[in-house]
């Protein structure tokens, strides 16, 4: 699952907006990366532990050559699964039903807001009475060959 397809799975959860699910999507994302990148540890019930890790300074090989080089120390990001998680891809657990999202909340037309969108249709259609109509291209088409019969030579 990528990141799009994630917010699709979230969208029902926000009233079927796309938009809202992303941008809850994005605010967690990126509370849980200003979290790492200040050293604190991102810890989720069930779910699993988000931390920094040091990397020191070691040597490696290179595959092509097959000489020594030095590799910097670095940080790297961690996952660590929960238990819970564990115990439920490996299928000792099962998970209960998926949340179901609530209601869709319909929000109720002013009817003044239907006038203002009846006056603007009579409008565009006074516009668009008053455009010419486009004149209609004819396409040609090419005559087509007539096929020359071969006589055959008499000898």
């Amino acid at each position: 699952m990528n990141k799009a397809q994630f917010i699709a799975a979230l969208a029902p959860h926000f009233n079927d907006s796309k938009k809202e699910a992303a941008h809850a999507v994005d605010i967690v994302f990126d509370t849980i990366v200003r979290s790492l990148s200040k050293g604190e540890d991102v810890m989720i019930n069930d779910f699993g532990k988000f931390k920094k890790v040091d990397r020191k300074a070691r040597m490696g090989r290179n595959p092509f050559t097959g000489e020594t080089i030095k590799i910097k120390a670095s940080k790297k990001a961690r996952f660590l699964p929960a238990k819970g998680l564990k115990d439920v891809i490996s299928g000792e657990r099962k998970l209960g039903p998926a949340p179901k999202p609530e209601p869709k909340v319909v929000k109720a037309v002013a009817k003044p807001v239907a006038k203002k969108a009846a006056k603007k249709a009579s409008a565009k259609k006074k516009v668009a009475a008053k455009k010419k109509p486009a004149a209609k291209k004819v396409a040609k088409r090419a005559p087509a060959k007539k096929k020359v019969a071969k006589k055959a030579k008499k000898k």
